[in-house]
């Protein structure tokens, strides 16, 4: 469903143009939670990068890509995430990164499909979530799920008894923009906006 954000005064639809969104680092998290039958461990990264295309004036997400170093998240034990950072070869492999291929929404939820690369490898994905539209600022929350094998992971163990192989992932965003500001050239595809 699309719905039409207002109109100036002129008639103009306002923001008609898709513009080039900021995350507000302060108000944006990503987080994992991996789960042991013993323990459950979450992480968290300020950190991410995120580079989203909208159309304001119809309420409408029109690309997404992100990036994040995967040594920024923290779990509160420094020795733990040393030793998470060995299993994922963060050396190696210093980030993991998505870029969208096809979003639907259908009021405040969203669905996600894209591309993601992590511990080198590049596997297709799906997010689900919902958004919340207001004035030149945008809200997105959703999450999804990483299988640690699919990826080439060694699932580490604990007395005997390796992780689950599913890492759940969420994250909240917080978006905005300059009003009247335009993504500029180069953004015919909307699903081809580069990482920074």
């Amino acid at each position: 469903m699309v719905v039409v954000a207002g109109f100036a005064s002129a008639g103009f639809v306002a923001n008609a143009q898709p513009v080039q969104a900021t995350a507000l680092k302060e108000s944006s998290i990503l987080a994992y939670r991996l789960v042991h039958p013993l323990h459950e461990v979450d992480a968290v990264s300020h950190d991410a990068v995120f580079d989203v295309l909208v159309l304001p004036s119809a309420r409408k997400l029109l690309s997404v890509a992100a990036r994040v170093d995967v040594m920024t998240f923290d779990s509160g034990n420094s020795n733990r995430d040393s030793h998470a950072m060995e299993v994922i070869d963060a050396i190696t492999f210093p980030e993991a990164s998505f870029t969208s291929t096809s979003i639907v929404q259908s009021g405040d939820s969203i669905n996600v499909a894209g591309r993601l690369t992590f511990h080198g490898v590049t596997n297709d994905l799906t997010m689900r979530g919902t958004v919340k539209w207001m004035d030149h600022r945008l809200e997105v929350r959703g999450a999804w799920d990483l299988s640690l094998t699919a990826f080439k992971v060694e699932r580490p163990a604990l007395l005997l008894m390796p992780v689950e192989d599913r890492l759940r992932f969420t994250f909240a965003v917080t978006l905005t923009w300059a009003q009247g500001s335009a993504a500029g050239p180069g953004t015919d595809n909307p699903h081809a906006v580069p990482l920074p």
